[in-house]
């Protein structure tokens, strides 16, 4: 796969179908997974300072946004392309009991003032942007100096040993295992990058420090300004 930089004349924000409607509604019924969101609240929790100010990009139904916002130490912020999701989103924090500020709008064109946020966390949706590298430049640019960013994705080297050693661990029925497996080599890691791709987008950005740690079939991408 050829490393792609941004093209101005793309319209869509977003690759894939549009996360809308039905499909929103039926995503928020299917993809809570309460354990892999407290434990990425636990990572964001060892990064952040209370009081700080933290944005999720593309947070979907919310949950991780959730969880963060229940530890009461945290400013919390969601940024959304779908406008079911934002709607959804803060439906489940009214649910949650907690304030969290969801809004509409694009990861590459952010709604937000210069050096507004302490951490930045996009969880399994930056390999969809069709800007990848102005939506890091936009992290870069809304972050507070010495802020970091949070990227948590698929890469797309990853072995077929590597997502049959994943979907051993999640332990599934032999259905469930063999349609995981396909999904992941049919779509999921079709449109993920590579860390070396991603170092190359990094590079056009003023982050100054990009660090990857990768894992089973994924990556953790930070970024420091």
């Amino acid at each position: 796969m050829t490393v792609q930089t941004d093209n101005p004349k793309i319209a869509r924000a977003y690759r894939g179908i549009a996360m809308e409607g039905f499909i929103a509604k039926w995503y928020n019924k299917t993809a809570r997974r309460d354990a892999e969101f407290k434990a990425l609240a636990d990572l964001v929790n060892q990064a952040v300072p209370a009081g700080g100010h933290i944005l999720e990009v593309a947070p979907g139904p919310g949950f991780l946004s959730i969880e963060l916002a229940r530890t009461g130490k945290y400013h919390v912020t969601g940024l959304d392309i779908s406008k079911t999701f934002v709607e959804i989103a803060q439906a489940n924090a009214r649910e949650a009991n907690v304030s969290i500020d969801f809004r509409q709008g694009n990861a590459a064109d952010m709604p937000f003032a210069d050096q507004t946020f302490n951490f930045i966390i996009c969880t399994a949706a930056f390999k969809n942007f069709t800007q990848p590298v102005r939506a890091m430049a936009e992290m870069q640019r809304v972050l507070k100096p010495g802020g970091q960013a949070l990227i948590v994705d698929l890469r797309r080297d990853a072995s077929r040993a590597d997502v049959d050693l994943l979907v051993r661990e999640m332990k599934l029925n032999r259905i469930n295992a063999f349609m995981t497996r396909s999904s992941f080599h049919v779509m999921l890691l079709k449109t993920a990058y590579t860390p070396d791709e991603i170092r190359r987008f990094a590079a056009q950005t003023p982050f100054r420090q990009c660090d990857i740690h990768t894992n089973t079939v994924g990556m953790e991408i930070w970024l420091t300004k």
